[in-house]
């Protein structure tokens, strides 16, 4: 029988070596996660058109390098392929856009992790047709009545409900047919307009007084199609009714998510600026759990 001290020695031999296992398993590195492989889709809200600095690589798309995606991909290191583009409709994901703009979907593969976009406002010239129609009708009034809303009344909002919807359908389950097994995120879009009449903003966005809430029931209506598109298609829908509130294009410089008509600082009127993109990504990124 082995002597007390030296079994003691022995126990605590033992003890040492299986402490120094231990404690090397511990410290090994662990095994880095596989960057997401995500895939971005969308019109021009998604590209940031008009935000500097822009990416040439598809320059007919107006991409910037510092779109909402980019933002995202930068902060999770993810694996982006970016393929928005400027002007696209949902019919741009099933069908090339120009020559050398294949329709968006050929960019997902069945190992695509994650997939983010904003589309539908280009259908049926939502956006820039009521736009524009409403500026030249608020400009001929001076800013007085509801000339827009008088003159057009629920065309814009029937376009939508006949035709946008279901084209979101269908663009949405074409990306999922190629993706079955990714997240898809559905962005919605920032307020353009604010919730009441500013008469300081009609320099910047001649919009009529009553027809300020006119446009902005309109895109309520397209963004509550668009979550209701999503919804049905398994996507999530990224909200930004609260998170935009006071960021619409009436308001300064530095605050604003959404360049004005007028006296704005880009290139392409009434779309998100580089903070706006910014906030849009933080926005996604929160609903998504990504860090």
């Amino acid at each position: 029988m082995p002597h007390p001290a030296r079994r003691l020695r022995r126990t605590l031999a033992a003890a040492v070596a299986a402490s120094a296992v231990a404690l090397g398993l511990a410290v090994q590195p662990a095994q880095a996660a596989d960057p997401l492989d995500y895939v971005a889709l969308g019109d021009s809200y998604s590209a940031g058109s008009g935000v500097s600095p822009t990416d040439f690589s598809s320059p007919l798309c107006l991409r910037s390098q510092v779109n909402y995606p980019k933002v995202i991909a930068g902060r999770t290191g993810a694996r982006l392929t970016d393929v928005t583009c400027g002007a696209a409709q949902t019919k741009h994901f099933t069908q090339a856009q120009y020559p050398l703009v294949p329709p968006q979907v050929n960019a997902v593969t069945a190992d695509t992790d994650l997939i983010t976009l904003t589309i539908g406002g280009n259908d049926n010239s939502t956006f820039i047709g009521a736009l524009l129609a409403c500026g030249s009708a608020g400009v001929v009034t001076g800013g007085y009545g509801n000339p827009c809303e008088t003159l057009h009344g629920s065309r814009f909002t029937d376009a939508v409900d006949e035709s946008t919807y279901p084209a979101l359908k269908s663009a949405l389950a074409a990306v999922r047919a190629k993706a079955p097994n990714a997240r898809i995120a559905v962005l919605g879009y920032p307020w353009i307009t604010p919730a009441t009449f500013d008469p300081s903003c009609f320099s910047k966005l001649p919009i009529a007084r009553g027809d300020i809430p006119y446009l902005r029931n309109l895109q309520g209506h397209l963004n509550d199609t668009i979550a209701r598109a999503a919804r049905e298609s398994g996507a999530v829908y990224v909200d930004f009714a609260q998170a935009s509130e006071g960021h619409d294009a009436c308001k300064p410089a530095g605050t604003r998510w959404i360049e004005p008509v007028l006296g704005g600082n880009s290139l392409v009127p009434v779309h998100p600026n580089a903070l706006g993109e910014s906030r849009m990504a933080d926005r996604t990124m929160a609903v998504l759990g990504l860090g």
